[in-house]
C-alpha cells in the first residue's frame, strides 16, 4: 500500500506513516523550508504547558511536537496509530511515554488530562466529530483543547496559488528527500480537502467545547484552534 485514499482508513493511514517514520521530521522541515520550526514554537505557546500538567499529544508521530511540552515540566503521553512512528519516537525520546492511541477510541478514563492536543494529524482522522467527543471526554473540566492543522490562507489570490501550485509541488520536494513520496501525494490532497478555519471552529463547538477560537500562522497556511471543556462538564 503506497498511498492512502481520502477515506482515511485507519490501517492505510498507519501503514503510510510507518513507511515514512524514519525520515518524517527531516522531510517536513524540507517541505516547509524550515518554517515548521517556528510554527512549533507558536503551537507550544498556544498549548502553554505547565509543570505538573498531564498532556495527551495525539498524532504525535516521532514526538517532535511532544518534546517542548516535556521540556516545560509537563508529563506527556505521545499517542499515535502508527507503530512505526511510535518505535522511532521511543528510540529518540526515551523520556516521553509513547503509546498507541486512536483518536476516535481513546483508552483513557474520563476527566484525565489537563490538555489534549493534536498537530497536523486531525485531518487524517476517519471520524473527526467522534474524535472530538473522545477528546472532550478525557479532558478534565476546564481542560484545554489545541488543534494545529493546515488550513486555508486568508488572502484569496494567495489561497488559490497555494492550493493549486504549492500543494502540487510538495510531492516533488518529497521525492527528493523521502523514502515514500507517494505518501506525500495523499498528504497534499488531504490538506486541499480539509475545511477552512471557521467550519472547523463550528465543528469543535458542536462537539461540546466552549470558548472556541483560532489564530492563523503564515497567513492561514496553518491555523491553531483553541477551546475549553466546560468547567461544569464532568462526564
Amino acid at each position: 500500500m503506497n498511498r492512502a485514499h481520502l477515506d482515511k482508513n485507519k490501517a492505510d493511514v498507519a501503514s503510510m506513516f510507518d513507511a515514512v517514520a524514519e525520515r518524517y521530521d527531516i522531510t517536513n522541515d524540507a517541505m516547509t523550508f524550515g518554517i515548521s520550526r517556528w510554527w512549533r514554537v507558536e503551537i507550544t505557546r498556544s498549548v502553554d504547558p505547565k509543570p505538573g500538567e498531564l498532556i495527551l499529544d495525539l498524532a504525535a508521530g516521532t514526538g517532535s511536537s511532544s518534546v517542548p511540552y516535556a521540556q516545560r515540566g509537563a508529563t506527556v503521553i505521545a499517542g499515535d496509530i502508527s507503530e512505526g512512528m511510535l518505535a522511532v519516537g521511543r528510540r529518540r525520546h526515551p523520556e516521553i511515554q509513547f503509546q498507541y492511541a486512536d483518536a476516535t477510541d481513546l483508552d483513557f478514563d474520563d476527566n484525565t488530562f489537563d490538555v489534549v492536543t493534536i498537530t497536523y494529524g486531525f485531518r487524517n482522522v476517519q471520524e473527526p466529530q467522534k474524535a472530538l467527543k473522545e477528546m472532550l471526554r478525557v479532558l478534565k473540566p476546564g481542560g484545554r483543547l489545541v488543534i494545529a492543522e493546515f488550513s486555508t490562507p486568508t488572502f484569496t489570490p494567495f489561497a488559490r496559488f497555494y492550493k493549486e501550485y504549492i500543494m502540487r509541488a510538495l510531492p516533488a520536494v518529497a521525492k527528493a528527500v523521502s523514502s515514500n513520496p507517494e505518501a506525500y501525494v495523499y498528504l497534499a490532497e488531504s490538506i486541499r480537502a480539509w475545511p477552512a478555519q471557521l467550519p472547523l471552529a463550528h465543528m469543535i463547538r458542536d462537539a461540546g467545547f466552549d470558548q472556541v477560537k483560532y489564530r492563523n500562522l503564515t497567513g492561514g497556511i496553518v491555523a491553531i484552534h483553541h477551546a475549553l471543556k466546560p468547567s461544569g462538564d464532568a462526564l
